[in-house]
């Protein structure tokens, strides 16, 4: 289940069959005459003004981040627009899209401690309220930080990066050059506010994947991004003199408490000139006995650091330049307490005038690197907790070196007002409260209700009079039983995982012996992307089990390659007998219902000659495909083997546009993302469900035109959610392995039981909050998901702006 993606493309076609499409258009006006009355005619237009009901709030996710998971940082700059607006100075969320926010009356978010994504697919059946009422669902990011409070204590920012509140009016003019202020600003930020950027880090002379010099380097498997939640790992090295310049002697890494979890001696291969012992403290004898080598410690590294980690040193370029290693996200202390003309403070001097510490003393033989490494991460943890304006304010004078003279006032000035999302919401005069059992909330007492039960606190929140404008509940009574009864989280995703791969798998045959993985791939290619092939021997006959990336391609296999004839014998195409499968009827019904499904229709190009020869069936193992092209001829092999053109044609977004904007207006056309040279199937969005289904219903006219096509199943989001673990990896290295925990998981049929009867529950509940909820609220529904040792449990954010019926 991974983007639309993965295969590599072929060329496309030539102008000749471009021409003969084109002539076979003019040749049957009447091929599209009803699509083309509903597209100029008023129909259409009635149509998108009733579906997309204008006027009213709408959000959505644009189809390239619904492939990404969010974080609560994003989250939260969701609810902010939501809830202040552009007249507020609040910018569009970077990642969704509001329309007519001054519309919205009020947020919503419910948070369900205890639920992973997983939960929520192991169940889709019984989610129906979740999986029908909201329209968008996006994968989350867990936080190992208290959600709620990161929600009410977010800081606002307007859309140039100030505060609301503008508390730049009250700082002293002599204070708005100085460095720290003009690089940083003077607001608290998040620690990614700090974090250096590429262009950062090469103008600071740090290793950089892809620039000269550093081809030998070592990169950690760090994520493309990080969150204001990222844990923070301090580093410090140090280094002696051998024939080759400055080499590693020794590494210590501390984590975000001070935890020294690496404090290695390190054995240069080179010959020693000085060991520097009064600076790195390392003596001849101390590295007599040492075999650790400079790859030891950067593997110990890469196993250590988490792919959010950011590190943090004291001139960090120094020490990542010594270890080999690329990391994309440091915080380098040197630049957050800046001086003018370039000069750089000491790490000693830092630490002793603003964390009041006695480092590398003269009574200590050299640095004590694990001593140099904390105090490095706690002046970073200073200084993104106080802000740069405090940090300047405080230690202007014993580190800058100069005062500032303060003007007489009559009166004293006013305090600068709070920027968090609760105190400026209470500003304008709207109201927050919090729901759920007793935690540490980052909001007033008076705004905060405590509850020993989730049942209670629904049916309090369901008896309010008037709901705030902003609402967070808080469920937690799901928590225990899925954390205690069923601790076997990564078994649990591996399970769905598994299921989901089932869903994609078809069996065919059978072929003659001697048929090739890249004969049989090369025909089922033809329904979309292949994932694996795996070819099955018999004493008599040869079968292939062939997997596909998108549920979507399984489904063409089976409507179309059915009687293709290889060789002269007819191939039989079907699911696999599994449990997993017993309700996969009413699982395709389900997907193609689903909201996020609505208006999409998945396509394949091929070529004119496999156009031809394909078998379309309006019934697949009995369940029943829109579709009308039942009388094609079956494919028929020239020679006795499947012909050498079967190729899958080039798509290109403007052609499919064209094709398809017949049937109704289109929204978006989704092409693969990867690193395919040529697209071969899409993903057609249309602006209503309209479009869509009078496409399905012209698929024998498509078909003319060489596009296979059936209703999108794949839900938009889904891909991010695989691709944030190992899971389907393993299902790949070890398919046996794989199986066994799904069938241990899922033959336990008393925990199924009980959790099926939890979420309906669940899913009860929800739907009794989000029908209290007034009119042109903003519903979040949030499972938080799971941060394990190794990883992530990712979670799932649901969001509907609810609208009367």
């Amino acid at each position: 289940m991974e983007p639309f993606s993965c295969l590599d493309m072929e060329p496309c076609s030539s102008l000749a069959a471009m021409s003969d499409r084109k002539k076979r258009k003019n040749s049957d006006p009447a091929s599209y005459e009803k699509p083309k009355r509903l597209k100029t005619g008023q129909e259409d237009d009635e149509v998108l003004q009733r579906g997309r009901r204008s006027g009213q709030a709408r959000v959505s996710v644009p189809a390239d981040h619904l492939q990404q998971p969010i974080t609560l940082t994003e989250l939260t700059e969701l609810l902010h627009f939501a809830a202040l607006g552009k007249t507020r100075g609040i910018k569009q969320p970077s990642w969704c899209r509001i329309r007519h926010q001054k519309k919205i009356q009020g947020v919503n978010v419910v948070i369900v401690e205890g639920l992973t994504q997983s939960h929520f697919y192991k169940n889709y059946l019984t989610m129906e309220h979740l999986r029908t009422n909201y329209t968008t669902r996006v994968t989350f990011t867990p936080s190992s930080n208290n959600i709620a409070s990161g929600i009410f204590s977010s800081e606002v920012l307007q859309a140039d990066g100030s505060s609301v509140s503008e508390p730049d009016k009250t700082l002293h003019k002599a204070l708005k050059q100085h460095p720290v202020i003009t690089m940083f600003g003077t607001q608290r930020r998040g620690l990614t506010a700090y974090v250096l950027t590429e262009e950062k880090m090469i103008k600071n002379r740090y290793p950089v994947k892809g620039m000269p010099g550093f081809e030998d380097f070592v990169c950690t498997d760090s994520f493309d991004c990080v969150n204001d939640t990222s844990p923070l790992y301090g580093l410090d090295c140090e280094m002696c003199l051998t024939e080759k310049g400055y080499e590693l002697t020794r590494v210590s890494l501390v984590d975000s408490d001070g935890n020294c979890l690496l404090d290695d001696l390190v054995k240069p291969p080179n010959r020693i000139l000085n060991y520097l012992t009064q600076f790195s403290g390392v003596t001849a004898a101390m590295l007599q006995p040492i075999t650790t080598t400079l790859r030891d410690v950067q593997a110990k590294l890469r196993r250590l650091l988490p792919g959010d980690a950011v590190l943090v040193g004291h001139s960090l370029n120094n020490d990542l330049m010594a270890l080999k290693l690329i990391h994309k996200h440091v915080i380098d202390t040197t630049l957050l307490y800046r001086r003018e003309l370039g000069q750089k403070f000491k790490l000693k001097v830092l630490a002793e005038t603003v964390l009041k510490r006695q480092i590398q003393s003269e009574e200590n033989r050299g640095h004590n690197p694990t001593e140099d490494a904390v105090a490095a991460l706690n002046l970073a943890q200073y200084f993104i907790k106080t802000g740069p304006r405090q940090v300047v304010e405080l230690h202007l004078e014993d580190l800058w070196g100069y005062t500032v003279v303060d003007e007489f006032h009559d009166c004293a000035p006013e305090p600068t007002p709070s920027h968090r999302f609760a105190d400026v919401l209470e500003r304008c005069g709207r109201s927050v409260l919090y729901l759920g059992k007793r935690a540490d909330i980052t909001l007033e007492l008076s705004n905060q209700r405590w509850y020993s039960a989730d049942k209670e606190m629904l049916a309090s929140f369901r008896r309010q009079t008037k709901c705030p404008f902003l609402s967070v509940l808080q469920f937690s009574t799901f928590s225990e039983p899925l954390t205690t009864d069923f601790p076997q989280q990564e078994q649990l995703y591996r399970s769905v995982c598994a299921n989901l791969r089932d869903m994609c798998v078809v069996f065919a045959g059978p072929f003659p012996a001697g048929v090739t993985k890249k004969e049989v791939k090369r025909l089922f290619s033809c329904c979309g992307p292949v994932r694996r092939i795996k070819l099955l021997n018999t004493s008599v006959r040869v079968h292939a089990e062939v997997e596909y990336e998108l549920l979507e391609g399984a489904t063409l296999a089976l409507k179309t390659l059915s009687g293709f004839s290889w060789l002269g014998q007819p191939l039989k195409v079907q699911r696999p007998v599994h449990e997993s499968l017993l309700d996969l009827d009413l699982n395709l019904d389900a997907l193609t219902a689903d909201s996020l499904n609505a208006n999409y229709v998945f396509a394949v190009k091929l070529s004119h000659h496999m156009a031809q020869r394909v078998n379309i069936s309006t019934k697949v193992n009995g369940h029943i495909l829109d579709g009308k092209c039942s009388n094609v001829t079956p494919a028929r092999a020239e020679n006795g083997f499947p012909p050498a053109e079967i190729k899958i044609r080039e798509l290109h977004e403007e052609t499919v546009r064209e094709t398809f904007g017949h049937f109704g207006a289109v929204e978006s056309v989704i092409l693969p993302d990867k690193h395919e040279k040529h697209a071969k199937h899409a993903c057609i969005k249309f602006k209503s469900s309209e479009g869509k289904h009078c496409a399905l219903s012209s698929s024998k006219d498509l078909l003319k035109d060489n596009y296979l096509i059936c209703p999108s199943l794949t839900p938009p989001h889904l891909p991010s959610w695989v691709a944030m673990t190992t899971a389907v990896t393993a299902v790949d290295a070890d398919e046996e392995a794989a199986d066994e925990q799904r069938m241990t998981y899922t033959h336990n049929s008393s925990q199924d039981q009980e959790m099926d009867l939890m979420m309906k529950k669940l899913d009860r509940w929800l739907g009794k909050a989000f029908r209290s909820l007034p009119d042109g609220t903003l519903s979040v529904v949030l499972l938080r998901g799971h941060t394990i040792a190794n990883g992530h449990h990712p979670g799932l954010c649901l969001l509907q702006i609810k609208h009367g019926s």
